[in-house]
């Protein structure tokens, strides 16, 4: 009678555990090496959608791409890494002017954490009422923190007219945010401020910039498929001669 309550009682336990999980406003993903993804949530067309994030872990602190998509986890994240790390995040950039990459940007720098997105994205962000970095990139960059060198790569209009990508060159990880789609999409989602026909030719670029890469991280959904590069392609060309028509 006492095995059958304490196994009822550990069946109680997990499901509580895994409905915690489930439930879960922020989760966060070991990549590789020194690499994790973090996933934060938001509605979109009455769906609750996932938004992909990603933060590095270096010596000299934790760099984070892009923000938070829900604005009740801005604080947790730094608070996960920090337990998780026991490091602080000291730099953010933003690929993009969409909430889900720029929402956390302004509570960022009111923590003292230097944000950065390029003056295109800027200038997008100040048009349209959303919040903005205080360091402006002019052109692509290459940033060397605590022994990780990574570049920022602006391929042209695509799912934003500011989107950029990040490229690990040594590690061959590419953070494609918004750009590139997960396998599991069979649309290239929100394209409202889309470049219907330049989309296919800025995802070439990408392709062309980082070759073989380990790893495709996607805005959105599944990002453990590198074969996220060219299933987008595949749709963005679909998109091109729909649009040509």
């Amino acid at each position: 009678m006492r095995f059958i309550i304490l196994a009822a009682a550990f069946i109680l336990s997990f499901s509580n555990i895994s409905a915690q999980t489930t439930e879960s406003k922020l989760q966060i993903n070991h990549l590789t090496g020194n690499f994790y993804i973090y996933i934060t949530y938001s509605l979109y067309n009455g769906y609750k959608v996932p938004a992909n994030g990603m933060y590095l872990v270096t010596p000299k602190g934790v760099v984070l791409f892009d923000t938070p998509w829900d604005s009740t986890q801005f604080q947790p994240l730094l608070d996960s890494i920090q337990l998780r790390h026991n490091k602080k995040v000291v730099m953010c950039i933003a690929t993009h002017f969409h909430d889900d990459r720029t929402a956390g940007l302004a509570y960022y720098k009111q923590q003292g954490i230097k944000t950065y997105t390029t003056k295109l994205t800027d200038e997008l962000s100040k048009k349209n009422n959303k919040k903005r970095a205080e360091f402006l990139l002019a052109k692509d960059t290459l940033f060397s923190i605590g022994g990780y060198t990574f570049e920022t790569y602006y391929p042209g209009q695509g799912h934003a007219p500011d989107n950029i990508i990040i490229w690990f060159k040594k590690e061959r990880i590419l953070y494609g945010a918004c750009l590139i789609k997960s396998v599991e999409d069979d649309d290239l989602g929100y394209l409202g401020d889309a470049n219907k026909t330049a989309y296919a030719a800025t995802v070439k670029k990408v392709q062309a910039k980082c070759k073989q890469p380990n790893f495709v991280i996607t805005g959105h959904g599944d990002y453990l498929h590198v074969q996220a590069l060219q299933h987008t392609l595949m749709m963005a060309e679909e998109l091109r001669k729909k649009n040509m028509k």
